[in-house]
């Protein structure tokens, strides 16, 4: 990961910019807010943060919004299609920096796990996604049968599209900015899974994807229900084999 790029008028555009997408997260989002406002005026080099409100039904669009009033480092979007990777979709193609990064609202991985993201603690780096799996990780506070689901699910991962990358879940990914701009419009799937999606359309196109061992802190208000949501992102790796043996992946022009 290296390379520089300009805003408007010749000023610096930032460095990395943080992508969170967020669905009814109005208890969490203050403290979030204050923590990642706090880590990006604490950072040597500038850094956005796009909060994506996604259809959001309670005060979460009021807090970022007061959250902008008071600081240039927030940027408020909002994301009607519901779904996780529509999100995260609409930040990275709004995002001005040279890395993009996109984080959970919850922070179960600690905002400041993002220097290791980044060079010159990480060169040589097309796509680095953040692993609990690598060694060096630390998962806290997990359900053994929450860890253990996230096993099984990976195994199939592994075994459909994406043979060797060890934690494909975890909300915490960093792109080269024009690398996320190759990859997300390509992509088709907004739900749990999309991840997975952009990561097999990665891989095809023959990007370096690197886990990072991060530290996890297990919430107890996660948005995925274990049951529902585990049916339908099987359903959604059911789809992404089938795309990807019609060619739909395929770089432009390829």
């Amino acid at each position: 990961m290296d390379g520089a790029s300009k805003g408007p008028a010749g000023n610096r555009a930032p460095r990395l910019s943080i992508i969170v997408p967020a669905y009814n997260e109005a208890r969490r989002l203050p403290s979030t807010l204050d923590r990642l406002v706090s880590f990006a005026e604490s950072r040597p080099f500038v850094t956005e943060v796009l909060i994506i409100d996604n259809a959001s039904t309670d005060a979460t669009k009021t807090i970022v919004t007061e959250f902008v009033s008071r600081t240039s480092v927030i940027r408020y979007l909002h994301e009607a299609v519901q779904g996780k990777g529509a999100a995260v979709r609409t930040g990275i193609m709004a995002a001005s920096g040279e890395y993009l990064l996109f984080s959970d609202a919850d922070l179960a991985v600690p905002i400041e796990e993002a220097d290791n993201f980044l060079p010159p603690r990480l060169p040589e780096c097309d796509i680095a996604i953040g692993s609990r799996e690598a060694k060096g990780a630390r998962r806290y506070a997990e359900p053994y049968r929450r860890h253990l689901m996230g096993r099984v699910f990976n195994l199939i991962v592994r075994g459909l599209l994406l043979p060797g990358l060890q934690d494909t879940q975890c909300g915490f990914k960093c792109f080269r900015r024009d690398i996320a701009h190759d990859l997300f419009p390509a992509s088709t799937i907004h739900g749990w899974s999309f991840d997975v999606e952009i990561l097999y359309i990665a891989r095809l196109r023959g990007y370096r994807i690197v886990e990072v061992p991060v530290q996890w802190y297990y919430g107890e208000e996660s948005k995925v229900h274990p049951v529902r949501d585990t049916w339908r992102m099987l359903d959604e790796l059911r789809k992404i084999r089938a795309n990807g043996r019609r060619g739909l992946y395929k770089s432009p022009g390829a």
